[in-house]
């Protein structure tokens, strides 16, 4: 049997095929990898106001070329890797492999504004919050 190998596509909002599941309340991106059944959640941006939010954005903007943006969390971290004008890629284990998911600007700044402090997710999702949270206690955790 052949092992799973991810290529992430790179994720627009105009695509004909729905790859995002959600944001949970967390700011936890939820994307279904290649459009398929297939769900992981990519921890997103938490600012404490609007002036580190207003910073957030001026910094993503402002990555050119080969530079990353480190998104630090309490838990857990994620990197935005500019990888040419108007391609970004935020890398994700899938199944145990990396796999990096390639946004365009457009795409990947509408997520980020999520972190902003005013920002409310949907009844819906809520529902993907409590999933993970429900993951993380089926994790074990080191001694």
């Amino acid at each position: 049997m052949a092992a799973f190998f991810p290529l992430a596509p790179r994720y627009r909002l105009d695509d004909e095929l729905p790859w995002l599941e959600g944001i949970d309340p967390s700011r936890h991106y939820w994307i279904a990898v290649n459009s398929t059944d297939l769900t992981i959640a990519i921890p997103g941006v938490i600012v404490t106001g609007r002036e580190e939010f207003r910073e957030t954005i001026l910094r993503f903007r402002a990555l050119q070329p080969g530079e990353q943006m480190v998104l630090k969390r309490a838990s857990s971290s994620s990197t935005i890797h500019c990888v040419s004008q108007n391609c970004y890629a935020i890398a994700a284990e899938v199944e145990g492999a990396p796999a990096w998911h390639l946004f365009d600007q457009e795409t990947l700044e509408s997520l980020l504004m999520t972190s902003h402090p005013d920002w409310q997710c949907s009844p819906k999702d809520m529902e993907l919050g409590r999933r993970l949270l429900l993951q993380s206690w089926g994790e074990s955790v080191a001694a």
